[in-house]
């Protein structure tokens, strides 16, 4: 309990309206409450309460299941009616598997068993219930931010600085006609802004055309872009306009553009200087009228350096340049984006999946995203998928993600005994039971390895920084910073 209680100290103090018809312990509960930092409203009577819940808003309700005039489970039904936002953690001296299975089935959070032998414990189930409804909150908000960003971006979702500054980019250069370079590693969505420019462009309603220039070798990717005439090559049997001529009045966006070989560099260069190409095979130049938006994962300065693009070409692309940040540098938007997808799977995959489990949005905020919002796209395919209800959990996300301890939570959700349910809810056993395979997962990979963190780090097939976020909740001798260095001893600084 030691790892999660913690927790407790940082979360923000919550409203909670605590109901029992036992005078003591409602008195008692009032005063941990409170001493936690709690705004606690008590009462001893669920008609009150009732009225209360019609008037004031609470973050989690403590429920008695034994009361008169109004049993707990019915309490719970009218709390759920009115304020189905509201956490509910159910308390009983009578516990059963049935009173469990119906309160959790009403939508309790937990289920608490009277007398509380350790007091700690209720305060740390009212905190995580408390936090729960935080980012349930939270998720709310971002369907709502969602809706309004999905309907004005074109597909650029995300509220984060860095995003803002590249819509404000976008926006400002939009009209004009000349050449942009967007920079930005592999996954970031470069074709995104290239497709938002000229959806808010005066050629919005002429062609759009796309090509990712590293996909192809350098004949092809000539004919391709330049188009040529019957004869060129081996196979040209026909005739071939070439994308620039498909996008004259419109766009053309080509990727990958630190990929191309030097002679397809000189070729490019004159349709930008002259507004014209030549197809492959002829003398012939066609006059084309195409705005050119370039994107490129890799350092065009220092490829100019070592003389493999043309310093001229990169000044004639580099008119406007538009970087994109990594996933990693705006987690902020991870939440906004992954309900984004979901939506987006659920259209295609026809499921019912409402939202994400504040759980596994936090394991999602906490992940490092080196395939940027392309590998998130694909986590939340996979996710909606194997999604089995209206909520995606931590066991539909990769392993790669939760830390490859998906089969332990999947065996928790489909084996868990009837037995664990008294006094203990599937959320609270969920919870305990990744707490103790976290610890002795941790403890034996530092034993094997050492206690060296990254060769822990590598075998558990973790990212070191999230493989030592784990490890910080079993071992007080890991620091919050250290450099990446050799061997640490037991104690030695981490």
């Amino acid at each position: 309990m030691t790892g999660g209680i913690a927790m407790e100290e940082t979360i923000k103090s919550a409203r909670v309206l605590v109901v029992d018809d036992e005078p003591s312990l409602l008195k008692a509960l009032e005063a941990l409450l409170r001493k936690k930092g709690h705004e606690v409203i008590a009462l001893d009577s669920p008609i009150t309460a009732t009225q209360r819940l019609a008037q004031e808003d609470f973050d989690v309700a403590m429920l008695d299941i034994k009361m008169p005039d109004l049993s707990g489970i019915e309490l719970l039904n009218a709390v759920k009616h009115r304020r189905p936002e509201v956490e509910v953690v159910m308390m009983t001296g009578h516990a059963t598997v049935e009173t469990a299975l119906a309160a959790m089935k009403a939508g309790a959070y937990d289920y608490l068993t009277k007398p509380f032998e350790d007091v700690e414990r209720v305060a740390h189930v009212v905190a995580r219930a408390a936090e729960r409804k935080r980012l349930c909150d939270r998720n709310r908000e971002l369907e709502t931010r969602l809706e309004a960003l999905e309907g004005n971006q074109q597909g650029l979702v995300g509220n984060s600085g860095a995003m803002r500054d590249v819509v404000r980019m976008i926006e400002a250069v939009a009209y004009s006609a000349a050449t942009v370079l967007v920079n930005g590693e592999s996954g970031t969505g470069k074709e995104l802004v290239a497709r938002a420019l000229h959806a808010r462009s005066p050629r919005r309603a002429q062609p759009f055309v796309a090509l990712n220039c590293g996909a192809l070798t350098e004949t092809l990717l000539e004919s391709e872009l330049f188009g040529h005439v019957k004869g060129a090559f081996t196979g040209a049997n026909r005739d071939q306009k070439g994308l620039f001529e498909a996008a004259n009045g419109g766009t053309i966006f080509l990727d990958e553009i630190g990929d191309i070989p030097l002679s397809t560099q000189v070729r490019l260069l004159r349709v930008l200087q002259e507004g014209e190409i030549k197809r492959v095979g002829s003398a012939d130049s066609v006059k084309v009228d195409v705005r050119v938006i370039a994107a490129t994962h890799r350092d065009l300065p220092k490829l100019v350096r070592a003389g493999r693009f043309r310093e001229d070409l990169f000044y004639r692309l580099n008119v406007i340049a538009i970087p994109l940040p990594p996933l990693r540098d705006r987690l902020d938007d991870v939440p906004l984006l992954a309900h984004h997808f979901v939506r987006r799977y659920n259209d295609r995959l026809g499921k019912k999946v409402r939202t994400l489990a504040p759980e596994a949005i936090e394991l999602l905020c906490s992940y490092r995203w080196p395939g940027n919002v392309r590998e998130l796209e694909n986590a939340m395919e996979r996710a909606v998928v194997l999604c089995r209800s209206d909520a995606i959990l931590p066991v539909d996300l990769p392993p790669s993600i939760t830390g490859r301890t998906a089969p332990v939570l999947r065996e928790v959700a489909a084996g868990a005994e009837e037995t664990e349910l008294i006094g203990q809810s599937y959320a609270s056993a969920k919870d305990s039971a990744l707490r103790r395979f976290e610890k002795r997962y941790v403890e034996a990979l530092m034993k094997a390895c050492d206690n060296n963190i990254s060769a822990a780090a590598r075998k558990a097939g973790m990212d070191r920084s999230n493989f030592k976020r784990v490890l910080r909740k079993y071992r007080s001798d890991v620091e919050a910073d250290d450099g990446d260095a050799g061997p640490e001893a037991p104690q030695a600084t981490a």
